[in-house]
């Protein structure tokens, strides 16, 4: 059964409550245009710190591997695709760098949605002290930063 307090107030807000650094911009177009595991380690890193500095966060750690994701096949198609995850309690966010099946890198801009993604977890969980759920306004917030990150905060 859902909590529908934390669900409610996880809807009303919208957005993040800051506005991303050059810094920040600079570094998620670096991670668009990476491939390699220990670029993507490294900027990714910076990028969360970053994040998480401007939030007046936490920072929270970040593991990329180097590896397939997680899938689920059904009928011999992909019905489940695991791009990456968030433990809470350990603050840590793991992503893979491979597709499912193929195990090609990721593209950069998937790979930046789901780093913001787990990130986004990350700020509900300890700048807005909520259960982090797949609410409306998780998806809201996720797009009003991944927008500022693409396109820059006076481009939106």
């Amino acid at each position: 059964m859902r909590d529908d307090r934390n669900y409610k107030k996880s809807n009303k807000i919208t957005e993040v409550g800051f506005s991303i650094s050059e810094k920040s911009f600079d570094l998620a177009q670096k991670i668009i245009k990476s491939i390699g595991v220990d670029e993507r380690q490294e900027l990714s890193v910076d990028l969360l710190d970053e994040l998480c500095d401007l939030a007046k966060i936490d920072i929270v750690q970040v593991e990329i591997l180097a590896k397939n994701q997680k899938h689920r096949k059904k009928d011999g198609k992909v019905v489940m695709r695991q791009y990456g995850y968030y433990q809470p309690d350990k603050q840590i966010i793991t992503i893979t760098n491979q597709t499912a099946v193929r195990g090609a890198h990721l593209a950069g801009k998937t790979f930046l949605n789901t780093l913001l993604h787990e990130w986004v977890h990350h700020y509900d969980t300890f700048a807005l002290k909520l259960i982090s759920i797949h609410s409306k306004g998780f998806y809201l917030r996720l797009n009003h930063i991944e927008k500022q990150l693409r396109y820059g905060r006076d481009n939106i």
